[in-house]
């Protein structure tokens, strides 16, 4: 049966979220021996593919919520160009993302720096006993284990499980409040992503599909633009919202879906560009905080609640809507998301 992996995959993450936030009292010494300690220069969170754009999003988060000098890159730019991506004599702590903790680049990365002595390494994973493990004391997502070869729940429950242990490390009780907030909403995001994506795809046939999304959602736009390659090959885009009029614009026509993760601190500016876009005959879905006489010209707005709450925070509530997207999608062209083409779970060169 096509999808029988990964639908209930991405449908079960609300689940995935409570076991991450539980396991934060279970790894205190974890978070504070590497992301609560003080001492580094700089925190450089690296994955490759899925892991990479969620590292972006975790990179963002630990900048807003401590006031430290945090960046993301794709693992390989580590092993391979040290020097050109990370200034020397710094402390730096390295943090690997892989859901499985076996990607050949990753274990690279962290290997490579092993003997400097201004670095420190750790992880997030979602297997116990992985060779990232091995290496480097990992922070674990506890349901985040996948059969299906497309991250979902993986990916949200370790967006989520480093978010969480950013905020209890902040020192500020407003974050940890809004990860709590973001945890009890995930369940009915969940449900009512499912309900909306599934009748929108339906019958749509659309020839180019574009994601736009800035701060957070950068990355976040990115990993929406894999999740709907991956599934059902569709050739797909991804850009930085603003960036998007500087020229690649030029690509939207009847026919383009253009979906936007819509922040509140640049809605306005954000929903000028949407607003353009259906102009020049795009469908326009919008993945926001809350609907308004300002969101009325979009085709589809999908609501995740929490407009009161930080960009940062509703992260994870923008991926149900984006996975279901990619999911419905290669169901509708009958092909089977659970058997993406060319794909295996572990990436090892």
């Amino acid at each position: 049966m096509r999808g029988q992996l990964t639908y209930p995959e991405i449908s079960s993450q609300a689940e995935a979220l409570a076991a991450a936030w539980k396991q934060l009292d279970v790894q205190v010494d974890w978070l504070n021996k590497y992301i609560g300690n003080p001492s580094y220069d700089e925190v450089v969170f690296i994955g490759s593919g899925s892991s990479y754009y969620q590292a972006l999003t975790m990179a963002v988060t630990f900048r807003k919520w401590t006031g430290r000098v945090a960046t993301a890159y794709p693992s390989s730019e580590i092993f391979l160009f040290r020097d050109q991506t990370v200034a020397a004599n710094r402390k730096i702590l390295l943090v690997g993302v892989s859901r499985s903790g076996e990607s050949t680049e990753v274990i690279l990365a962290l290997k490579s720096v092993a003997h400097l002595s201004n670095w420190d390494t750790c992880g997030i994973t979602c297997y116990e006993d992985c060779t990232m493990a091995q290496i480097s004391e990992c922070l674990i997502s506890p349901l985040g284990k996948e059969k299906s070869t497309v991250m979902t729940k993986s990916l949200a429950s370790m967006t989520f499980l480093m978010q969480a242990a950013i905020a209890k490390v902040s020192g500020e009780q407003q974050w940890v409040d809004e990860m709590e907030a973001v945890l009890e909403q995930d369940e009915a995001v969940v449900r009512e992503a499912d309900a909306l994506v599934k009748p929108f795809i339906e019958g749509k046939d659309f020839k180019k599909f574009v994601y736009l999304g800035m701060g957070a959602y950068g990355g976040l736009a990115m990993e929406a633009c894999l999740k709907l390659k991956e599934m059902s090959y569709v050739w797909t885009e991804s850009y930085g919202t603003m960036e998007f009029r500087h020229g690649p614009k030029s690509i939207v026509e009847p026919g383009t879906i253009v979906c936007l993760l819509l922040s509140q601190t640049a809605r306005a500016y954000e929903l000028k560009v949407a607003q353009e876009m259906k102009d020049y005959g795009a469908e326009v879905i919008l993945i926001a905080a809350i609907a308004g006489e300002d969101t009325a010209f979009a085709d589809l707005v999908i609501e995740v609640g929490l407009a009161q709450v930080s960009d940062e925070a509703r992260s994870v509530l923008y991926l149900p809507a984006a996975q279901y997207l990619g999911y419905y999608t290669a169901y509708g062209l009958g092909l089977n998301p659970d058997e993406p083409r060319n794909l295996t779970q572990v990436v090892q060169i």
